[in-house]
């Protein structure tokens, strides 16, 4: 085996890290750069596209700096159902990045309500801004110029990976797990945008990315910062490369990564999966041509919540910091924290949904309201696992992400759905980008080596009985469906 080494970039909604690893996928360094979410109205959330490219190549530069040895490929994963548009002949933005949280492109939904069940059966996606058709269709309407660009023959619009390919040498290309996410594929249909679905939602075809396998010789990427060019062989949505770096690659395994959200995926095997419970079915990757489909069901506000009641209620300095105060506390004194800031997903489904913090006594602690807030994401994570479970057994949770540094958190997790709860490290998003970049390339030779070259090094066993769990969780549903009340009208 050569010394080469494997380069995981991982375009996140809060950051982009990029890390490298050895073969055995064992790391080696790291770099990181934040990003800056904007809020120019009450419901919109945007990033400048340029921005994006800068962090992503500065932080490659700074780990190429650094490397000792040749990386023989690298892998790209990136923030989902987030989009923009540009020149294809300049490159340059003609518009912010629309980012997966915002909803400012319900009124099209609201538009196209006689196609719902259409667009549902075709892409196997429930109407929701959440999804990238109704922001491009949002920008062809709204974006003078986007609007001239189309007119002249030179717009381009896509998901965030498609951009950065573009720009940085790889072409003009996306992969079916991401093209999965944006409402224009069908979910029988993998690796092509349908023409119908474009129809519906109004975006013309010729302005999309071509589509093509999630691994493989994908080009090369290269910038004028960085002392050589990379071996591109790995292409994926960021939940998808979780779910490959969390080892969950075989039928019935089972991830759940708490980032600014927490996205749970169970995966299915090959056929397209009949889903209950308002989860999604959605590819997982394509390889050699051969596609494997996921459930999918997202709870949109964690770290995010977290973060928002440090900077704005003040209850702690920082997320670690208010995970340590909930662990102070001997519970939440009747407090409930529904984690709604981006809406309540899967399997609620309602966009409109506000965060909610109630149950406050003139006894309550700050320590019960942190305790009530890891909770609340807690019971949004149960309520995914169990509509997996209308579907598919749940034997185990395979965990990651900054949240999972909290032992509590993870014990809660445990007794909230009934199962152990195991974790590996923090970041699987990136160790999955890295790792299907070695599958492109021939160093691993199959996705399916994963579990043994990823065990899981903790494991959390429930803590609370049957009775106890369904009993809990019928009255936190309750407290769900009461919020709604609340919801916009």
């Amino acid at each position: 085996m050569s010394d080469g080494m494997l380069l995981g970039i991982d375009e996140g909604t809060t950051g982009v890290k990029a890390a490298l690893f050895d073969q055995r996928l064992q790391p080696i360094a790291e770099a990181r750069r934040d990003k800056v979410n904007r809020h120019p109205e009450e419901g919109w959330v945007e990033q400048d596209g340029e921005e994006v490219l800068a962090v992503v190549t500065e932080s490659i530069a700074e780990l190429l700096a650094r490397a000792d040895g040749e990386v023989i490929a690298c892998g790209l994963d990136h923030q989902g159902e987030s989009v923009l548009a540009w020149d294809k002949d300049s490159g340059k933005p003609l518009s912010p990045i629309v980012v997966w949280q915002d909803k400012r492109s319900q009124e099209i939904l609201d538009e196209l309500t006689d196609h719902e069940e259409e667009v549902r059966e075709l892409s196997g996606l429930p109407f929701d801004p959440y999804f990238s058709a109704a922001k491009l269709a949002w920008l062809l309407r709204h974006n003078d110029e986007v609007k001239q660009a189309r007119d002249e023959g030179r717009l381009r619009m896509g998901t965030v990976d498609s951009f950065l390919c573009d720009r940085l040498g790889a072409g003009f290309a996306t992969e079916p797990a991401t093209a999965s996410r944006t409402q224009l594929q069908r979910i029988d249909r993998p690796g092509s945008f349908d023409e119908r679905l474009c129809e519906i939602f109004g975006v013309p075809l010729e302005v999309l990315p071509e589509i093509r396998d999630t691994a493989g010789d994908l080009g090369t990427l290269k910038h004028e910062s960085w002392p050589v060019e990379l071996p591109f062989r790995g292409q994926v949505v960021d939940q998808q490369a979780a779910l490959a770096g969390a080892a969950c690659v075989e039928p019935g395994r089972v991830k759940a990564t708490y980032g600014t959200g927490v996205f749970v995926l169970a995966h299915v095997g090959e056929g397209v999966p009949e889903p209950a419970g308002g989860l999604l079915p959605t590819v997982a990757w394509s390889v050699d041509g051969r596609v494997e489909y996921a459930l999918d069901g997202g709870v949109f506000a964690a770290g995010a919540m977290l973060e928002w009641m440090c900077n704005q209620l003040g209850i702690a300095e920082s997320p670690p910091e208010l995970s340590k105060l909930a662990r102070e506390a001997n519970g939440s004194a009747g407090g409930r924290v529904l984690p709604g800031l981006a809406g309540v997903g899967a399997p609620w489904w309602r966009p409109s949904a506000r965060a909610v913090i109630s149950g406050i006594y003139g006894g309550t602690r700050r320590e019960n309201v942190a305790r009530a807030a890891l909770e609340g994401i807690a019971w949004r994570v149960a309520d995914v696992v169990a509509a997996i479970r209308e579907t598919a057994p749940v034997e185990a949770l395979r965990v990651d992400g900054g949240l999972t540094n909290e032992p509590l958190m993870l014990q809660l997790q445990a007794d909230m759905i009934g199962a152990p709860v195991e974790a590996a490290g923090v970041d699987a998003t990136v160790l999955g980008a890295a790792a299907l970049g070695g599958v492109g390339a021939g160093v691993i030779a199959s996705l399916t080596d994963l579990p043994e070259m990823l065990p899981a090094d903790r494991r959390v066993e429930p803590e609370r009985d049957d009775a106890w769990r369904s009993s809990e969780h019928e009255r936190w549903r309750q407290f769900v469906k009461a919020t709604e009340a609340l919801d916009p009208r």
